[in-house]
């Protein structure tokens, strides 16, 4: 039996795997396994008029499909066959778009774009004019990452600085290896640039008396520095 606690109060649902427990995207991947990967390999693949793919973590999939009948096809099957498990498709977050080279949106412009993981894939080009998958870390994802940082500094302001640098360093680290891909040096300067501002912010608000003018804090980030975003999965690595 499944226990989870939720805002203090416990409960133990007979159905389903607990929102946010550490236990659910190992439950999921498990069931999943079953219900859907050897479902698409082994049945529906073998079916269709052209290529397709299937990637999935827990129970976030994204659906590749050569041709445009395929995939609405599938979209139909699958809704049939998570049906049969008493599963069912979040129709808020379900969408079927054009996506990939020369691909055009339903309005005859750019494709969409979709979500995934944490990031936000969108077509591009590469600097050699080549069509590539950008990946972007997902606007929502990103500020509240930043709200995070500026709770956090404003909690521990009275901290002594060497060890905010630390821990502030190690959330910087975390992120990077997570968000840190080829394609994505935008967002992770921003982030970056987030905590450096944050940081001066609310040490100048330590005392009554402003103490942390700019001067002052870049001479700080001299003897204490942040560590600087960098690429930690580049796309290139397995050409």
């Amino acid at each position: 039996m499944l226990t989870h606690r939720e805002e203090g109060a416990i409960s133990h649902p007979s159905s389903g795997t607990p929102q946010g427990g550490v236990i659910s995207p190992i439950l999921a991947n498990i069931y999943l396994h079953y219900v859907l990967d050897l479902w698409f390999e082994k049945r529906i693949k073998r079916s269709l008029r052209g290529e397709a793919y299937l990637f999935r973590y827990a129970d976030d999939v994204v659906l590749c499909f050569e041709h445009e009948e395929d995939a609405r096809r599938v979209s139909e099957l699958l809704r049939e066959r998570l049906l049969k498990f008493g599963l069912r498709l979040n129709d808020t977050k379900t969408k079927l778009i054009r996506f990939g080279r020369g691909a055009k949106g339903s309005d005859g412009g750019k494709p969409e774009s979709f979500n995934f993981l944490g990031f936000t894939h969108v077509c591009g080009k590469t600097r050699k004019g080549k069509f590539t998958v950008k990946r972007r870390t997902m606007r929502s994802r990103l500020h509240r990452s930043m709200r995070r940082v500026t709770e956090w500094c404003r909690q521990n302001r009275h901290m002594p600085v060497a060890e905010q640098q630390a821990r502030l360093n190690r959330g910087l680290r975390g992120h990077y290896n997570y968000y840190g891909i080829t394609g994505n040096s935008q967002c992770l300067q921003q982030f970056y640039d987030h905590v450096v501002a944050t940081w001066r912010k609310w040490l100048d608000r330590r005392g009554r008396r402003g103490s942390m003018p700019w001067y002052r804090f870049w001479q700080l980030l001299d003897r204490l520095p942040l560590v600087r975003p960098f690429i930690a999965h580049s796309v290139y690595a397995t050409r």
